[in-house]
């Protein structure tokens, strides 16, 4: 994979509702109703993450995870990070993560 230009990342943000570019990574925070949905939603996208090998950084504050992709082996965003924004998004909704 090949580290995408600002410009690309900007255009592709677009699409996607609460995230951002920040510290070479696109992050989003999303909130959940409980602690067991958090864990239930880590848990999940822990699996499909494995599955694409193809790993999130997450910090995790009571209701609240914070999601980062970035490819560390490129230095930054790649193609494969915004297809991990997209299955987090899968994910998150199915657990009613806001």
């Amino acid at each position: 994979m090949t580290k995408l230009p600002r410009a690309a990342i900007t255009r592709g943000l677009k699409d996607h509702k609460g995230w951002k570019f920040s510290k070479n990574a696109l992050v989003r925070q999303f909130e959940f109703r409980s602690f067991p949905d958090v864990v239930t939603f880590v848990t999940r996208l822990a699996f499909e993450a494995e599955a694409a090998d193809h790993h999130p950084d997450l910090h995790i504050s009571y209701t609240d995870v914070t999601v980062s992709w970035s490819t560390h082996s490129e230095g930054g965003v790649t193609a494969k990070d915004f297809v991990g924004l997209t299955q987090t998004d899968i994910v998150a909704r199915r657990i009613g993560g806001k």
